[in-house]
């Protein structure tokens, strides 16, 4: 049976904390090569969280640096950085430094956990060089408005010229930064009242107050953080890195796209990537799947993106079956 002329955009994120998006993409392009009906057109994505500096790395060429910073809860560690475009630009990830996998789940303290290490990478990519500094904002284990950022950075000294973007991986304000993403970061619902009253406290006291700012919220205020103190410039992670990838062109080519996250739910429709895909496909009147590892959308949300199809799939060998059952309906 011949091939399509016409191949299958696949661009799934990573399964976080399982799977990195090159590892489900190569999956999801073997399953579909498999049938010997489809050729993959392979476009690993990342919306500002895990997997963005290797996305973009991987794109735009470049190098991994690494430097010695601190975890969530104050231990050494070593967290890596790509430098781009000549060593000009550097891309870092809040989740490498002050990332939610870094704390075990028995030790994670939402009031405690600080953003610091990424504050000390930021300033690692300075010392290298950097004028132009992207912040991958997602994956954090701290909702401490990007205090420990700020501090760190202040303790060394600054970051000279080099200007900060960051890649926001939701569009929520600093205010609600507490109440949507603190209890998984282990707090209760006291916690998530005291952390509330501290990030407020914070946006009183910063040069510019992030409250009601969209995007503010993401990593735990982070953004926010950045923005009021050093000026930084917000910008959704998910249309940065589809825009880096030249997403549209590709799926303008293309017969359908298959889009993957470790868990599809409300949050997909809130800046994430496979929620951005989606809407850009079904405007340009392109099909869109998904293969993801858990679907806790409802119907209507499923709805809103369109998607014709979602399957669950949890491990390689699962996504690569799910992407031969699918490649025999598109």
């Amino acid at each position: 049976m011949a091939v399509k002329p016409s191949p299958v955009l696949v661009a799934p994120d990573s399964f976080r904390g399982t799977l990195g998006a090159r590892t489900v993409a190569d999956a999801i392009g073997r399953g579909l090569e498999a049938t010997g009906l489809w050729q993959a057109d392979l476009a690993p994505v990342a919306d500002g969280g895990e997997g963005t500096a290797e996305v973009l790395l991987a794109r735009r060429g470049g190098e991994w640096r690494v430097a010695e910073v601190s975890d969530p809860l104050g231990r050494l560690m070593e967290a890596g950085f790509a430098l781009l475009d000549n060593g000009r630009t550097a891309v870092v990830e809040v989740a490498a430094a002050s990332g939610l996998e870094l704390v075990a789940a028995g030790e994670r303290d939402a009031q405690a956990a600080s953003s610091a290490g990424t504050g000390e990478l930021m300033l690692a990519c300075a010392a290298a060089g950097a004028v132009s500094i992207l912040v991958g904002a997602g994956g954090s284990a701290s909702t401490d408005g990007g205090a420990g950022a700020i501090g760190a950075i202040e303790r060394g000294g600054g970051l000279g010229d080099a200007s900060v973007t960051v890649l926001c991986d939701v569009r929520i304000p600093f205010e609600l930064a507490a109440e949507r993403f603190a209890p998984q970061k282990g707090a209760d619902a006291a916690g998530v009242a005291r952390l509330r009253a501290r990030l407020n406290e914070l946006a009183v006291a910063l040069p510019r107050d992030p409250r009601g700012v969209a995007g503010t919220g993401a990593a735990g205020g982070l953004a926010g953080g950045l923005w009021a103190a050093l000026g930084a410039r917000l910008v959704g992670g998910a249309a940065f890195v589809l825009d880096a990838l030249d997403i549209e062109q590709r799926l303008r080519g293309c017969h359908a796209v298959i889009v993957g996250e470790g868990r599809l739910d409300a949050t997909t429709l809130d800046g994430k990537v496979a929620g951005e895909i989606a809407t850009r496909a079904r405007q340009m009147g392109v099909p869109a799947h998904a293969i993801v590892g858990t679907n806790a959308l409802d119907r209507f949300e499923a709805r809103i993106l369109d998607l014709q199809t979602i399957l669950e799939a949890g491990d390689v060998e699962a996504i690569e079956r799910a992407a031969r059952k699918l490649a025999g309906t598109l």
